[in-house]
């Protein structure tokens, strides 16, 4: 009986193992259901004092991207500065210029929105915003993709 009991319990785990492969090899868990893509929310808070840290910020987006996943780009507190038409660009070594790269999300397709308060508090108009930046708007973060959403805050 002892024996026929391990078998069992053999048997139970590889079904058990069987369908946890089929759940994650599912669509649903892959974040590809019925073709839908994941998307990644970029929020972006530092613009000229962490240099780094915004460009590695648009090249995570643009990464992202080039990944075929769809992709939010949000500014808000200092980082708006930034997306002023008139602002200066900014750079750091081994990275593109920020100018640079928001042109290549524009030209990727990729949203980027900027926080309408802390324009406010910039003293920022919207109308003075780079050309492809756009004020954004709360549903939109929950419906610029159809997959699974991971942020990345910088």
């Amino acid at each position: 009986m002892h024996a026929h009991g391990t078998e069992v319990a053999k048997m139970k785990k590889l079904i058990a193992l069987y369908f946890f492969g089929l759940a994650l090899a599912s669509p649903a868990m892959s974040g590809d259901v019925a073709g839908h893509r994941d998307g990644v929310f970029i929020h972006i808070t530092h613009g000229t004092d962490d240099p780094h840290r915004l460009l590695m910020a648009l090249k995570m987006a643009t990464l992202m991207a080039e990944g075929q996943k769809d992709v939010l780009v949000y500014f808000d507190i200092d980082a708006v500065k930034v997306l002023a038409a008139d602002a200066p660009d900014i750079s750091h070594p081994t990275f593109p210029s920020a100018h640079e790269q928001l042109h290549h999300l524009g030209e990727a397709g990729v949203r980027v929105r900027a926080c309408p308060a802390c324009l406010k508090a910039a003293g920022i108009d919207p109308k003075d915003l780079l050309k492809g930046v756009a004020i954004a708007n709360g549903e939109e973060f929950f419906s610029f993709t159809r997959g699974r959403i991971l942020t990345l805050d910088y």
